[in-house]
Parts: C-alpha cells; sequence; structure tokens
C-alpha cells in the first residue's frame, strides 16, 4: 500500500500527464519554457517534503522543503501551488483524510509556519499579484526579508491564506475546507476510462465552473471569464467525448497566447491524491 507522501508525489505525476489540460503544460505539451520533464523532476524532487508532512512535521517546515526540492530543475516554479495544497492534505492523512481533519491541520498552523511559507519564495519565482499598500511588507515576493514583519504581526500561515482571499483560489481552499479538491476527487472516482483522460475530464470541468484566479492575475478577469466560458461550452456538448478536436484547440489556442489556467491545475492535482488516498481510483 503506497504512503500518503507517495500519494500525493503519484498525484503530481498523474496531473502533468492528464492531457489534454488547455494552456498548461502536459504530456503532450510544453510551454516555451516549461516542459513536461520539469514537472517530473519536480514531482520527485518534492518527496522529502511530503515525506515530513506524512510523518507529521510542521506543515510551513514540510511545505518550505518540498518547494525547495521541487525547484531542483532547471524549469523554474512547476508544483508551487500543488504543493500549498497537498501539504496540509498529507498532514491530515497521517490522522484522516477529511474535511474536518484538514481544516483543522489549517487552523493549527503557527507564525513560524507563516515564516518557512515566506521562505518557500526563496527558492522559486511565483507569479502573485501587488499586494494592498497596507500588506506591502507582507508581499511574499519579499521572501525570507518578508519574515519580520510576519512575526512582528503574529500572523499564522492560515492568517496569510486568509489574506489571500479572494485573489488566490488555491488560498481559498485553506479557507472553504478544501472544498473544490474533495469535489474534483469525486468526480475522479465518477468517471470512466484511463486515469489521464479523467484528469483532463476533471480539469477542464472545474474550469468550466469558476474562473481560474491566475489567469485572472495575469491576464485581467474578462479573459479569465472569456476560458471558462469556452471551457463550459466544450463540457455542455461533452466535447472530449464527441469532438476531442474542438478541445485540442482550445488547448493549443490558450498556449499560443500564454493564458495558464495553472489554479485549476493545482486543484485537480488535490482532487488526485484525495481520490488515491480514499481508494476511490486505482493505479
Amino acid at each position: 500500500m503506497r504512503t500518503p507522501a507517495a500519494n500525493a508525489q503519484l498525484a503530481l505525476l498523474l496531473e502533468v500527464a492528464g492531457t489534454p489540460k488547455p494552456g498548461n503544460v502536459d504530456r503532450c505539451r510544453d510551454l516555451d519554457d516549461l516542459r513536461f520533464e520539469h514537472f517530473l523532476a519536480g514531482a520527485v524532487g518534492a518527496r522529502d517534503g511530503l515525506e515530513m508532512a506524512a510523518n507529521g512535521g510542521a506543515v510551513g517546515a514540510a511545505f518550505e522543503r518540498a518547494v525547495a526540492g521541487m525547484a531542483g530543475q532547471r524549469g523554474g516554479n512547476t508544483q508551487f501551488g500543488s504543493l500549498l495544497l497537498l501539504v496540509p492534505l498529507v498532514r491530515a492523512a497521517r490522522e484522516e483524510l477529511s474535511a474536518p481533519v484538514v481544516e483543522a491541520v489549517c487552523e493549527d498552523t503557527t507564525v513560524a509556519d507563516a515564516a518557512n511559507f515566506y521562505r518557500a519564495f526563496d527558492h522559486v519565482d511565483v507569479f502573485v499579484d501587488d499586494p494592498p499598500a497596507d500588506m506591502e511588507p507582507l508581499d511574499v515576493r519579499r521572501g525570507s526579508d518578508a519574515v519580520p514583519a510576519v512575526e512582528d504581526r503574529g500572523l499564522t500561515l492560515l492568517d496569510i491564506m486568509s489574506r489571500s482571499v479572494p485573489g488566490d483560489d488555491v488560498a481559498r481552499e485553506w479557507v472553504d475546507g478544501f472544498e473544490r479538491s474533495f469535489r474534483a476527487a469525486e468526480r475522479l472516482a465518477a468517471a470512466d476510462g484511463p486515469l489521464g483522460d479523467r484528469t483532463a475530464a476533471v480539469f477542464l470541468a472545474e474550469l468550466a465552473e469558476r474562473p481560474d484566479t491566475l489567469v485572472a492575475n495575469r491576464s485581467g478577469e474578462a479573459v479569465a471569464r472569456e476560458v471558462t466560458d469556452r471551457a463550459a461550452e466544450l463540457v455542455e456538448r461533452d466535447a472530449l467525448e464527441t469532438d476531442p478536436e474542438a478541445v485540442e484547440a482550445f488547448a493549443e489556442d490558450l498556449v499560443v497566447r500564454g493564458v495558464n489556467p495553472g489554479t485549476t491545475a493545482d486543484i485537480t492535482a488535490a482532487g488526485l491524491f484525495v481520490a488515491l488516498e480514499h481508494e476511490a481510483i486505482d493505479v
């Protein structure tokens, strides 16, 4: 039987192997400076941090270690957001992987966890939007330089996540009890066919329901809504089955335009982990 750390690593690998995932790296599609093999190497590198979480380590320290390991490849940021979801889920799986338990894990985070979250930004460049003026000392792009401000204000990691909503749907998962992650797991379990196809279907379904916050922050709300509307139209007519060429064209168009629904990919990875842990899908 696989350990939670092994299932988290497998979830990262399965997520990037699913295709097509419009605008994202998958096994058939690279971006200009980010390739499929970078994601494979990132998943391998993250293992020590995931093991740390599975063994009861502090969430912030485990996350920082996972990100440091992930960053040991030439592509840069591959799975930062996915790891921010997976680490508390793996920590919860030590007891029971349920919404109440993962909520308790997040509520129990400390100022030290928040400091290690900031230190994780020293390892890799992560796209984030400009903070409000009063939050500038807490700008995550400052990395470890922001730790004194975090400590002075006594902010826990959950406090930091709460301040990142509504602009970041990875942070929203922390606040909302990982609602979309558990729902994605249910969708994966209910779907048919090879797991790579199910992963692509769940990604498209999640994208169709909610504009991707990474797209909104990089390209604007209008583009994020356009992408969701196009995904919804494809889901409504079951295009993955009836018109796969249309989905491929959508995927290629987003890559050409540099539109990357990376937050939706992060939710999909978390859903894969939950489904694997619950033995709702089999590999």
